[in-house]
């Protein structure tokens, strides 16, 4: 029963000692500011002048023990979080940008090969041109066709077979023209492409020879 009752008032003394040490410390401690006007302030608390602003905890020797930063104002959060996007941004460009790069340096060894894949490509574009050129032709052709079989029904109803097959005939004529006039501007995308897949080529290689000469 003694040990007991003397247990608890040791922790009684204990708990009395830290809460008595606790104020001594808080008041060891001093806050460093300087406000708008570049005064600068030494407290045991931040003073009004300084709200809003970055302040410094010392201990009593004058060693800096944490900075805290001021809080951000809605602006300057937003001013924050619209540089973190631009940076994940430009890095995601850069990132593409080196792998169109490898991409590119793994598909071609030369500029000849980069001269035979555009010959490809337009042999390629200018056959479908003609093969769509002949489908078109083949259909005004029958059009004239249909023209004239409709001669006979002036005076008289014309069958509703004819009637849809000169509808569709018409139809088909205009999706294919719609169709020749994407392929004709197709020419000029794929020199568009090569063009730059040349250049591009050339600027990495030109590096990568000075690089290598070095």
């Amino acid at each position: 029963m003694g040990s007991l009752i003397m247990r608890s008032r040791t922790m009684l003394f204990l708990c009395s000692t830290v809460l008595a040490l606790a104020p001594a410390a808080a008041q060891e401690r001093m806050y460093k500011c300087v406000d708008a006007r570049g005064k600068v302030y030494y407290t045991q608390v931040p003073p009004p002048e300084c709200l809003g602003r970055d302040t410094q905890e010392l201990n009593k020797s004058g060693t800096l023990i944490r900075k805290n930063p001021a809080a951000l104002s809605p602006a300057q959060v937003q001013a924050r979080d619209a540089e973190r996007k631009k940076k994940i941004e430009d890095e995601e460009r850069a990132k593409e940008e080196r792998r169109k790069n490898l991409a590119l340096l793994n598909t071609y060894s030369s500029e000849k090969d980069i001269e035979d894949a555009r010959t490809r490509a337009l042999k390629e574009a200018q056959g479908a041109i003609a093969d769509t050129e002949r489908f078109i032709a083949g259909a005004k052709k029958r059009r004239q066709e249909l023209e004239a079989e409709k001669e006979f029904y002036v005076k008289k109803p014309m069958p509703f077979k004819l009637k849809q097959e000169i509808t569709n005939n018409e139809i088909e004529i205009r999706n294919q023209t719609s169709l020749l006039d994407a392929k004709k501007k197709e020419i000029s995308k794929i020199n568009a492409k090569y063009d730059e897949d040349k250049r591009r080529y050339v600027e990495l290689t030109s590096g990568k020879a000075a690089s290598q000469r070095r």
